[in-house]
Order: structure tokens, then C-alpha cells, then sequence
């Protein structure tokens, strides 16, 4: 015990000088650094079950479960995962890359321990950095407070997500930990038990009833309500200090010996230990690149560069709110993320960040829709398989006109698969109603975003890449595009390359290298997933090109590919003398891709430049 202290100066440490070289998610695991040692001293991981959830809080525990050596390695290609993976460790129990599982996960676990006769096992939900906001926290809760598992929730509460933390929780658990009543009471408690001062054997001697009871008491002076927590059926204990190392392992030792559903709420500060990542968590949540010693970020210059995706995104939805004052923005927790916060600054009325709640996203954005507003929704392309139903159900079935922007589409490099925006294209296909477009420059972005918002446009799908466009000059003119219509951008006899999206870039230059190899290469930038343009596919058929390629940085099943060839396969029913040339599918794999850099995840999933030209080549 007399070690942990010590312990946490020189692992804080160590996480600030390894990221500093080696990028990762910073503040949130420099928060959580007390919790990750008070946690493994008490609790014999990893036959007990310890959940991380966002896991990138888990830093910390990384290191200490024989991981010290591969840290550096961290979001490189080969080297370990940013988040919890359970083929990766042990000590790792449940996957958590996106956020408010754990609860239902740990409940599972609980529950099977019971039903195989372990009455041992202890089984730690970590919640925080804006987790407990996601409704799927709360469906776990709710089940859990009824069922009598021995299962222990740990809520880490700093105030805030990746950005400053919104809603009425939010509001709740700040009533809570900043009532002047409440923490006098708090240190009544504290002093009765024995405070800093009594032997630690002699304060777990001290009567738990009456700890649980004077914290209710506590509780109910701050409020003047009932818990929500204890409402659901969990026994909490708490605020306490998450960074005060005796506190927490004395309280989580106690904690041990309680059986059934509890929580624990502790209050801890994102970038503890690191002034500049203290004063702006947001900006340190994933820095980059800074110097130990300072915390100074080293940023790469910019100047003469093209935007980000994500920034021609926020500056275009401000241009085009100020002709249309029926267009809203809304952001489930990711403002800066998506550049949201560009319209949130200048807009603020107009833009809505609902926390991390991506089926109350779109839902919410189909009320307005009814109502006559064009909502535009922005939201990650993986975060956005958790709003399925959502989206089929509240906008397309009922034809509302959303916009669903969905960024970090394709390959998105350090996060690694469970972030991988690989399902897009595939899933939202077959849903009707839909018209599902992609860009394959800024100047396309803005003119889907442009031809979205117009009258008659129904539900309409953008999905973009994460990481820099094309063009240093990236305002251009908005221009309205015909829906379901592509493009040819090079003419050619011989191969036709047909792709959807930015990747359509390395398809245009894999043209041109057919083209100076002596290979006649025409391409074709398909804009549209749905409507097909199936003009511009009639017409290609009848070229008597030899091979055609598609191209996708989607899953192959079910994309672009899959699209071309069953239309082709309807041609060829229809008019069975016409002759359609073998069709390449080149896109992402049946698998789930790895974490790395995305050029050398392009180059093994057999998308990159020379890929498509090996492909057209035949």
C-alpha cells in the first residue's frame, strides 16, 4: 500500500512521455490512474472481471498487466490496441472501442457466474468520460438493480466527454458532488469514520450500514429527492475522491464484501497530473504529437494544405444555414470531432450536441424533420451502426427529410476496427427510401451537402473519410448535382474503373498509370451508392471494355460492387445476347481490419493504387 502512491507519480509519467512520441488518447487514462492501481490491488484481475468503458480510460491498466514493454507500440500497425481487446490480454474482459456497454456486459458475466456456482467472482464495471450519457448505460442499469448480481458499477464522473459533458445527468451528478451541504456532511462522515488519522484496519472495522446510511443522508440533502441510482434498485456509496488512493482502495475493499448491484461514484479530473491537458482536456483527450516537459503540442504546418473532411463539413453547414433557416445541426458528443462546434459557436441556437445517444440522434432529428426543419445529423460512421434501426424506422419508413452526414467512412487508421467506418455502404443499401451518396473531393461534399438540403430530397446518406481532402482551394461555388447520377472523369476502351468516394482518387491515378503503361483506362466516380445510375452502367456494358473494376473502401458484400454486378446480372436476364465483361470487386475483406496507418491497411486489403491497377490488368 505504502508503494501505490509512489507507483502513480511514475506511471502517470511514463503514459505523458510515451504518447508524447507516440499518439494516443491522453487525458481520459491520466484521469484514471489512481482508480486502474486501486482497482487491481483490491480485486484479483483477472479472475475478477474489470470492464473499461470508453476503453480508452485503460491506458493505465495496460501497462500493469504486462504491457509495459509493447506501450510504445500503442495504435501502430502490429503493435497493441488503443481500447481493451479480449484476444490481446487476459486481463482484458470485454472489448470496449465504443462507449455504454459495460454495465449490460459485466451484468452478463455476473449472471453466468451465478448460474455456474462462482460466488466469488467480482465483476467492476468502470463508466465515464461521458459513457453513462448513452441509453444503452441506462437499459443496463435498469436490468441490473432488479437482479441481485454480484456486480460493482464504477462511475467515473470528470464532468466531460471528448467535449465538455451536456444533459440532464450531467446536471445531476453536479447537484451531487457540488452541494455545500452534502460534502459538509460528507466530512462529518469522514472525521466519524476515522478520517486520515485512525489505523486503516481499525476504519474497515467501522459499520458499513452506517456509512451507506450517512451518505444517504448526505444525498438527500443535496437533492432533496430520492437517488437515481438506488431508485434503480443499486446501493450507492460515494462521491469520493478518484484520486485519493487510500479512500479508494479502503472504500472498494469494503465494496468487495457487499453483495448484489452496487455503485460507486467517484469524481476525478481528465489530464490529472499534466497542467496544460488539465486546463484543456478537450484539446489533450488525443494531442498528437507534444513535448513531455511542456505539454506543448508540435503541430505539423498547415498552411497551403487542404482541410480536413470534417472542417469543410463545419463550414459549409454554417454557409448553408445562413440561406436556410430551416436547416439545424445536431452532433451525438462529438462537436469538435465532426466540426459541429464551428456552427455551435456562430449558430447556437441552431446546433444540438444530445451526448453520446446516437439512436436519440436520429430520432431526435426526425422530429424536426417533421415539424419542416432539415436537420443535418453527424455522426461516425461506426457510431452510426448503433442508430440502424433508427434510421430505418423514424426517417426512411416515414420519408423525412434528414441528412445524415456520416464522417470517418473507410478506414480510419490508429483506432482500429472497432472505429473502421467498413459498413456503411452495405448496411444502408438495402433500406428504401434512401439515397446514399459518397465525394470523391470537398467540392463534391459541399455539393452533396448543397443538393441534400433542397426541396423534395427525402432522406439522404453523405458518408466522407476521416483525414485532409483534396484541394487547398476548397470553397468552391455550391452546385446542385443530379441525384443518382456519376461522372466520367477519363475516357478509355479497354478497362473500366468504377469507384464511389474519396478512394476514387487512387482510381483516377491508377487510370493514368494504365494509360502511360499503354493500358486504355477509362473512370468513372459512381457519386451515387443509391439511385444506381444504371444510364451510365447500360452505357459502359456496350463499350466492349474487357474487364471492368469496382472500387469501395467499404465491405465488398453488399456494396458498390455487389451493386454493379446484380444490375448486370438483371441486363444480361433482359437481353441475353448482350455481353458484360468480368467484373474485379475490390473493396474491404470479410474480416475485421486491423488498427495502422491507413495507406498500408489500403495496401493489405488490396485497395490501394497498384492494387487496382494489378486488378485492371486482369
Amino acid at each position: 500500500m505504502d508503494d501505490l502512491k509512489q507507483l502513480a507519480i511514475e506511471l502517470r509519467h511514463y503514459i505523458i512521455d510515451t504518447l508524447s512520441q507516440h499518439p494516443g488518447h491522453l487525458a481520459s487514462s491520466l484521469g484514471t490512474v489512481e482508480l486502474t492501481l486501486a482497482l487491481h490491488y483490491v480485486f484479483n484481475t483477472p479472475d475478477d472481471k474489470l470492464i473499461w468503458d470508453v476503453g480508452h480510460q485503460s491506458y493505465g491498466h495496460k501497462i500493469i498487466t504486462g504491457r509495459r514493454d509493447e506501450f510504445p507500440t500503442i495504435r501502430t500497425y502490429g503493435g497493441i490496441s488503443g481500447f481493451p481487446r479480449m484476444d490481446e490480454s487476459e486481463f482484458d474482459a470485454f472489448g470496449t472501442g465504443h462507449s455504454s456497454t459495460s454495465v449490460s456486459a459485466a451484468l452478463g458475466m455476473a449472471m453466468a457466474s451465478k448460474l455456474q456456482g462462482d460466488t466469488k467472482r467480482q465483476h467492476i464495471a468502470v463508466i465515464g468520460d461521458g459513457s453513462m450519457t448513452g441509453g444503452e448505460a441506462f437499459e443496463g442499469l435498469n436490468n441490473a438493480g432488479v437482479s441481485r448480481a454480484n456486480m460493482l458499477v464504477v462511475l467515473n464522473d470528470n464532468g466531460i466527454s471528448i467535449d465538455k459533458a451536456v444533459g440532464g445527468l450531467s446536471r445531476y451528478l453536479t447537484r451531487i458532488t457540488a452541494s455545500p451541504k452534502y460534502n459538509q456532511l460528507k466530512e462529518k462522515v469522514w472525521v466519524k469514520l476515522g478520517g486520515d488519522k485512525s489505523d486503516p484496519g481499525q476504519r474497515r472495522t467501522k459499520s458499513l450500514n452506517f456509512l451507506q446510511r450517512a451518505t444517504f443522508m448526505a444525498k438527500t440533502a443535496a437533492l432533496g429527492a430520492p437517488n437515481l441510482f438506488e431508485s434503480l434498485g443499486f446501493r450507492y456509496f460515494g462521491p469520493i475522491d478518484g484520486h485519493d488512493l487510500d479512500q479508494l482502495v479502503e472504500v472498494l475493499t469494503q465494496l468487495k464484501e457487499i453483495k448484489g448491484p452496487k455503485l460507486l461514484h467517484i469524481v476525478t479530473k481528465k489530464g490529472k497530473g499534466m497542467r496544460t491537458a488539465e486546463k484543456n482536456p478537450v484539446t489533450y483527450h488525443a494531442p498528437g504529437l507534444f513535448n513531455a516537459e511542456t505539454g506543448v503540442q508540435i503541430k505539423n504546418n498547415s498552411n497551403g494544405k487542404p482541410l480536413k473532411y470534417q472542417d469543410v463539413f463545419g463550414h459549409t453547414i454554417v454557409e448553408l444555414a445562413k440561406k436556410n433557416d430551416r436547416i439545424v445541426g445536431i452532433t451525438p458528443a462529438m462537436p469538435s470531432g465532426c466540426s459541429l462546434n464551428i456552427m455551435m459557436e456562430q449558430m447556437p441556437t441552431r446546433a444540438f450536441d444530445v451526448g453520446i445517444a446516437e439512436q436519440h440522434a436520429v430520432t431526435f432529428a426526425a422530429g424536426l424533420a417533421a415539424q419542416g426543419m432539415t436537420p443535418f445529423c453527424n455522426i461516425y460512421s461506426s457510431f452510426m451502426q448503433r442508430a440502424y434501426d433508427q434510421l430505418i424506422h423514424d426517417v426512411a419508413l416515414q420519408r423525412l427529410p434528414v441528412v445524415m452526414c456520416l464522417d470517418r467512412a473507410g478506414l480510419v487508421g490508429d483506432d482500429g476496427p472497432t472505429h473502421h467506418g467498413a459498413f456503411d455502404l452495405a448496411c444502408l443499401r438495402p433500406v428504401p427510401n434512401l439515397t446514399i451518396c459518397a465525394p470523391m473531393d470537398e467540392h463534391e461534399l459541399r455539393n452533396m451537402m448543397y443538393t441534400a438540403q433542397l426541396p423534395g430530397q427525402g432522406a439522404v446518406v453523405i458518408r466522407y473519410p476521416r483525414g485532409l481532402s483534396v484541394h487547398a482551394d476548397w470553397r468552391n461555388a455550391f452546385e446542385a448535382l443530379a441525384v443518382g447520377k456519376g461522372r466520367c472523369l477519363k475516357e478509355g476502351s479497354e478497362v473500366a474503373i468504377l469507384s464511389i468516394g474519396h478512394v476514387g482518387n487512387d482510381a483516377l491515378a491508377a487510370a493514368q498509370q494504365l494509360e502511360a503503361e499503354g493500358v486504355s483506362a477509362a473512370m468513372y466516380d459512381m457519386r451515387y451508392l443509391k439511385p444506381l445510375d444504371t444510364e451510365l452502367l447500360d452505357s459502359i456494358a456496350a463499350k466492349g471494355f474487357r474487364r471492368i473494376v469496382t472500387v469501395e473502401d467499404g465491405v465488398k458484400k453488399g456494396g458498390l460492387g455487389s451493386a454493379v454486378v446484380e444490375y448486370f446480372a438483371q441486363l444480361r436476364s433482359a437481353n441475353p445476347d448482350i455481353t458484360i465483361p468480368p467484373v474485379a470487386i475490390l473493396g474491404l475483406p470479410d474480416s475485421f481490419v486491423t488498427h495502422g496507418p491507413v495507406p498500408r491497411l489500403h495496401q493489405d486489403c488490396g485497395i490501394d493504387q497498384s492494387a487496382i491497377v494489378a486488378a485492371a490488368r486482369g
